[in-house]
């Protein structure tokens, strides 16, 4: 097998262990709450939104350290890891207890921070300047194929249901505990990459695949990698790129987890409500796929740059949330467990809930596989601190989120998104056109990028 070929299973094979995992976890963030409120269990006093903002929030703390973890430990056997505490995290909606419920929020946030840094690392480090873009493409579209399935899932066993009995989600968290375990096994499958640099050369992402027998050489290259994180982190790109990202955690918390409450506390949609959550799961995951498999596939022949999909992102979105707006019950995202009756501005459409699923899916996936590529592009030497900080930033804003989803009527929520989204389109803008800029500079073809 060709280095290409090699690089290109390897980025195919982390697609698809992430797609298992995510099936899982995604299909479960996206029905916690909904679950938790049919709990007939009263000694369970969790709530779906508080156990995200945890996790969230931990996440967000604990990638100042994943670079160091991922320096140690190496990619391959940090996403193992990770991927079993994402495992331990589903099956304890088997049976659910609220201390054992938030603990394991804790400790996925800490698996989640060290998961994405040897992801980020692992993209990186198969891919060049020339095939960043597809490769990114690529793990997306395979990543965003678990909102469907998972979803698809949901849709046929909840249809009809207007309450979720013990028995349904036992059967339902068991198949879903398997299948993370399985994505996580999978891991195992990636390739090592060798070693082509030359003598005295230094490359991070080469440095943390690298194995050292000496557990001082580890710790040097642990404490190397804080420091850059640190470094990367005060850089005008980085910071420029925040807001950016800040908006991808904002919006990551919508549609994973508040949208699909909204679905089904609409009593209107009556009988169907519970089984659109899992339609609306499938749509976001359409409009993911699409995105993601169009934009990897186009990248080597688009010759503007990243700007265009992330305009089409943001157009998207805000068309997204008008509709969303006029469709949706404010009320909604905290209604009660039996549900809401109001009306918005207009009598609640199905068809249109279901239509903003797939603008929600396919808008996270212009911005998502754009911030990919160009910190891929942009630190193609310090990935892992990149990609951590990126994490850092998204996590810590979707713990917020999730949050404020506990008592923010759906207008606010709406209102804050769009104000982010706003500005965070402009700074991608403007890291995209130094970018360019430099690549000119040096003489390369833009549209390889």
């Amino acid at each position: 097998m060709s280095p290409d070929s090699k690089k290109l299973f390897n980025i195919i094979i982390l697609g698809v262990s992430f797609m298992f995992i995510f099936t899982a976890f995604q299909t479960c963030g996206n029905i916690a709450q909904t679950v938790i409120t049919n709990l007939n269990n009263t000694d369970f006093h969790g709530s779906g939104y508080t156990s995200m903002s945890i996790i969230y929030g931990v996440f967000s703390a604990s990638n100042l350290i994943s670079p160091s973890v991922v320096a140690i430990v190496g990619p391959q056997l940090s996403m193992f890891v990770s991927g079993i505490f994402y495992s331990l995290y589903i099956a304890v909606f088997i049976q659910p207890a609220t201390w054992t419920f938030y603990t394991a929020s804790v400790f996925i946030g800490i698996a989640a921070a060290v998961l994405w840094t040897a992801q980020g690392n692992c993209l990186t480090v198969n891919s060049d300047e020339n095939t960043i873009g597809r490769n990114s493409g690529v793990f997306w579209a395979l990543l965003q194929s678990s909102l469907f399935f998972g979803n698809l899932y949901i849709y046929f066993a909840w249809q009809g249901k207007t309450h979720i009995s013990e028995s349904d989600r036992r059967t339902v968290f068991i198949a879903l505990t398997v299948i993370s375990l399985v994505g996580t096994v999978l891991f195992f499958l990636i390739r090592k990459q060798e070693d082509t640099k030359a003598p005295g050369e230094e490359d991070s992402a080469n440095e943390i695949l690298g194995d050292s027998s000496s557990a001082q050489d580890k710790m040097a290259r642990a404490v190397a990698a804080f420091k850059k994180s640190i470094k990367l982190s005060f850089t005008k790109e980085i910071m420029l790129l925040s807001v950016t990202t800040a908006y991808t955690g904002l919006e990551l918390t919508f549609f994973s987890g508040v949208y699909g409450t909204c679905i089904g506390a609409v009593n209107r949609f009556g009988s169907e409500e519970k089984s659109l959550i899992g339609l609306s799961g499938i749509f976001i995951g359409v409009g993911e796929i699409l995105g993601g498999g169009l934009f990897g596939l186009l990248s080597k022949n688009n010759r503007f740059g990243r700007n265009p999909v992330v305009m089409l992102g943001i157009v998207v979105h805000f068309i997204a949330f008008y509709l969303i707006f006029f469709n949706m019950p404010n009320n909604a995202p905290i209604a009660p467990m039996e549900g809401t009756d109001d009306v918005a501005y207009m009598i609640p459409s199905k068809e249109v809930a279901i239509f903003c699923s797939f603008l929600l899916g396919l808008g996270d996936s212009c911005f998502n596989t754009q911030l990919l590529s160009i910190l891929g592009f942009l630190y193609s030497e310090d990935s892992a601190p990149a990609f951590a900080i990126f994490k850092f930033v998204q996590s810590i804003c979707a713990a917020v989120a999730y949050f404020y989803s506990n008592y923010f009527l759906l207008q606010w929520q709406l209102l804050i998104m769009v104000v982010v989204g706003f500005f965070g389109t402009i700074t991608f803008f403007a890291v995209e056109w130094e970018a360019a800029a430099a690549l000119a500079a040096r003489g390369s073809d833009y549209s390889s990028i």
